[in-house]
């Protein structure tokens, strides 16, 4: 029984993350499939740049909620007694990140996804409330002095286990840390077309009050 809980809660963070929300609005109200506009990814972003600041407001909220979500459900575990709560962050941590992999390669949408920002901070903000903050704060800075959305979104991915290694916020579970860096990476790897036009000075910026342009 607790192996099937376990197996349905993995699943259902998966397919939590894998809901679309960039691409079903996009169809639904606006007639069109996102991902072939734009950057052709399908998240708030791109959602921002093509659709809008009110759809990508809804795109980007949706998609920390539900990394949100998927991270917390971990806690019917410990509900159920299905795992011991010392263990509980280690399956908050594993369900976050299948939240993440869901956005990046959702089922529902031939596994094309987009790159798992908003979904991390969801995760984030499930696992370590004031850290994640942080993060927030750290990437409004980045954003506001660079005018670069993908910048900032790594800088602050980067911070979430830096910022764990200080005293004052170090985890009971090191594995916290490590597992902070192993998705860090992973933003990295969907940012790595970012990252080559950031080198080349081709990335786009963000224009603050009118929305992104390149």
């Amino acid at each position: 029984m607790d192996v099937l809980l376990i197996a349905i809660l993995f699943l259902a963070a998966y397919l939590i993350g894998s809901i679309s929300t960039a691409v079903w609005i996009g169809k639904a109200y606006y007639g069109m499939d996102i991902r072939q506009h734009g950057s052709g990814n399908s998240g708030a972003t791109n959602t921002f740049r093509v659709l809008g600041k009110k759809p990508g407001t809804i795109v980007m909220l949706i998609d920390i909620f539900k990394g949100w979500v998927a991270t917390s459900l971990a806690g019917l575990l410990v509900i159920f007694n299905a795992v011991e709560a010392d263990d509980l962050i280690i399956y908050k941590l594993i369900m976050g990140a299948l939240a993440v992999l869901g956005h990046i390669f959702p089922v529902y949408e031939r596994f094309k996804g987009g790159k798992g920002v908003a979904t991390l901070l969801g995760m984030m903000l499930a696992i370590h409330l004031e850290v994640a903050l942080m993060c927030m704060v750290i990437f409004v800075i980045v954003l506001f002095t660079s005018r670069y959305v993908s910048l900032g979104s790594m800088i602050a991915a980067l911070a979430f286990p830096i910022l764990l290694l200080l005293p004052r916020f170090h985890p009971d579970n090191p594995i916290l840390i490590v597992f902070g860096f192993v998705l860090f990476a992973v933003v990295a790897l969907t940012h790595r077309k970012n990252i080559n036009r950031l080198l080349q000075g081709e990335e786009s910026k963000a224009n603050i009050k009118l929305g992104l342009r390149k």
